[in-house]
């Protein structure tokens, strides 16, 4: 089966600033994690504690010199959405970790709140 992967519209504008090699490593595993789906596990995806979300996951990766993280979950309908992305390369983690969850919920709840939103409309 092929999962569908979808970008939060937040994380566009992001993801374009982030460098080549970064982009290109991070559509790498968007396109695994297409492939596999929910099962893709360590050492590409692990768990994201604390979220208020129990399905917020990160992708796992090293590029240009970065340890990089990328929040998503998957929204009812099954697809992918990834929320956010941050080099945690000679961060404080516990920090690096809260920021990336907070905007990472923030986000997921806003895309929730449009899919119930949709699924009323007539």
């Amino acid at each position: 089966m092929k999962w569908t992967v979808e970008f939060d519209p937040s994380f566009d504008t992001e993801f374009a600033s982030l460098s080549d090699a970064v982009q290109d490593e991070l559509l790498a595993h968007a396109q695994l994690l297409a492939q596999i789906g929910p099962t893709l596990n360590r050492p590409r995806v692990d768990t994201l504690k604390g979220s208020r979300h129990s399905n917020m996951k990160e992708l796992r990766f090293d590029a240009d010199r970065g340890v990089w993280r990328v929040a998503f979950a998957f929204d009812p309908a099954r697809n992918a959405i990834l929320l956010v992305a941050g080099d945690k390369r000679g961060s404080n983690e516990r920090r690096f970790y809260r920021r990336l969850i907070q905007l990472a919920d923030e986000r997921f709840d806003w895309h929730l709140a449009r899919i119930e939103r949709q699924r009323r409309m007539p």
